[in-house]
């Protein structure tokens, strides 16, 4: 992404700044694992994660959480409402999601909302541990009914993102009208 794209998000966050704090996405409610040791906190990415409503449920639900966005008043608004939940293991990162990197099995679970870059899924691959979950919702071609003028680059076709894991086991994968959803458990070694 380029500085225009972080002044368009941060000027997005800015007008958007009076709705109500956004509840996390109920995809994740269904298929984020419990927490089994809190002596050893798993750890979980929000990526592109907006005003990190997702990250912050997982910090909640005891995950140490990275929260990744562009935009500066996203996270800033993130870290207003992580303090006022009393979260200590979330990461707000500013992040231009064209320069990342990841490290390698450093994740239990990643989840992504509502954003499509093939070009990071080797990464996101890469960063899930063994037996780790990718739980991921974006927008399909059918989005195109609701907003024409959507450039097609940014949204999954067909079976696209189940194919992209065909070699994970599928906990879930559907199209439901315009978004299509994926979860994945990574293979143990």
């Amino acid at each position: 992404m380029s500085s225009k794209d972080r002044a368009r998000w941060d000027q997005h966050y800015r007008e958007t700044a009076d709705r109500a704090f956004p509840p996390p996405d109920p995809l994740l409610l269904d298929y984020t694992p419990a927490v089994e040791n809190p002596t050893q906190p798993p750890r979980a990415l929000d990526l592109a994660a907006g005003l990190g409503q997702n990250g912050l449920w997982l910090a909640a639900q005891g995950y140490v959480t990275d929260v990744m966005d562009i935009s500066r008043v996203a996270l800033s608004r993130a870290r207003v409402e992580m303090s006022s939940r009393n979260l200590r293991t979330v990461n707000l990162l500013q992040v231009d999601l064209d320069a990342l990197t990841l490290e390698h099995d450093t994740y239990d679970l990643i989840c992504v909302f509502r954003y499509l870059k093939r070009d990071l899924f080797p990464l996101l691959r890469a960063a899930i541990k063994p037996g780790g979950r990718l739980i991921y919702e974006t927008f399909n071609l059918q989005y195109l009914d609701r907003v024409p003028e959507f450039n097609v680059d940014f949204l999954i076709q067909g079976d696209e993102l189940k194919s992209l894991f065909e070699d994970w086991q599928i906990l879930r994968h559907s199209h439901i009208t315009h978004v299509t959803q994926l979860v994945a458990r990574k293979p143990r070694r």
